[in-house]
């Protein structure tokens, strides 16, 4: 069947949250359709949905209604029609889509790092003591709770921009955020470290640009196949299968990382408890085929060393 491409007379309709970071994402989609189809920018246009994650920001996002604040209105709006496809962090994704969508297309990831942000300090080892760090993920909460006890650890939401202007009127020492996001916006002047995920698990598939679509509609699933990166696909499988099994959201602290070694999928999951007193971890390796079974096994094991209660 003949493709039916857009023109800028009849523009595919890309839709995204409003701020600089998804902005940089939704660009990005734009330029690799067009590159791929060899159309102009024009054929392709962004509409900007306003979120109620993005309106409220003096809240932790479990207090308000966890993940599906960043999505929720993007996806009626592609229900309705009103666009094509939208463009979605995919470390914001709840693990199951609403009747009638499918997330299946992912560009090439990012760095999946967290960049540690500081005017004073490299490391979060070199912060003295009774330091304030901010930091709305629950997940880094735990984790910096975990390595510094002693360490005062404040609520810090909004966008990139946003968070810096907080360590500039002295909210907090430091704070952390996605290198992902940095290098997309090439905010190379803000004061970083990337840190290891050897010493700090990420998120579940920090880094990754997902691209959801409607279920019938073969047009666009013809035109994201030919951006889909298969590598992010198999890594975000398992990934989100582990957090799909362990029931994660912004309410639970979970990270976890699939890599992918020649023919094998390795698996790190990771899961605390909010004050950072119990932290259970656990490493496997496999047939990349088999990433989302490792992630249902990974999550059953981890839940069974947790016993119940581990995250109330």
């Amino acid at each position: 069947m003949m493709l039916n491409l857009p023109t800028p007379a009849a523009a595919f309709k890309i839709g995204t949250r409003g701020s600089p970071l998804a902005m940089a994402q939704a660009n990005e989609t734009r330029a690799r359709l067009a590159q791929a189809f060899d159309l102009p920018f024009e054929a392709f246009t962004i509409v900007i949905i306003k979120v109620t994650g993005d309106q409220i920001i003096d809240r932790p996002l479990k207090e308000i209604g966890g993940k599906g604040l960043f999505t929720r209105e993007i996806e009626e709006a592609l229900l309705s029609g009103e666009i094509d496809i939208a463009v979605h962090s995919m470390k914001d994704m709840p693990t199951l889509q609403p009747d009638g969508l499918l997330l299946d297309t992912y560009l090439p990831r990012e760095d999946v790092r967290d960049a540690f942000v500081s005017r004073n300090a490299t490391a979060l080892a070199d912060l003295p003591q009774g330091a304030t760090v901010g930091s709305s993920s629950l997940r880094r909460r735990a984790q910096v709770k975990a390595r510094r006890p002693d360490l005062n650890v404040v609520e810090f939401r909004g966008n990139v921009q946003t968070r810096l202007k907080k360590l500039d009127d002295g909210v907090a020492t430091a704070t952390f955020l996605a290198m992902a996001g940095l290098n997309r916006l090439k905010m190379d002047g803000v004061p970083h470290h990337g840190i290891s995920a050897d010493d700090m698990l990420p998120a579940i598939a920090q880094g990754a640009i997902g691209i959801e679509r409607r279920t019938g509609d073969n047009r666009a699933a013809q035109m994201l196949e030919a951006i889909h990166d298969a590598e992010t696909g198999h890594r975000l499988a398992a990934e989100r299968s582990l957090l799909l099994a362990l029931d994660g959201s912004c309410e639970t602290p979970i990270a976890g990382l699939a890599e992918l070694k020649g023919g094998n999928l390795r698996l790190r999951g990771e899961i605390l408890r909010e004050d950072g007193t119990r932290v259970l971890s656990d490493d496997m390796t496999g047939p990349v085929a088999d990433g989302a079974q490792m992630g249902r096994e990974m999550a059953a094991k981890l839940l069974e060393r947790a016993g119940p209660g581990f995250f109330d």
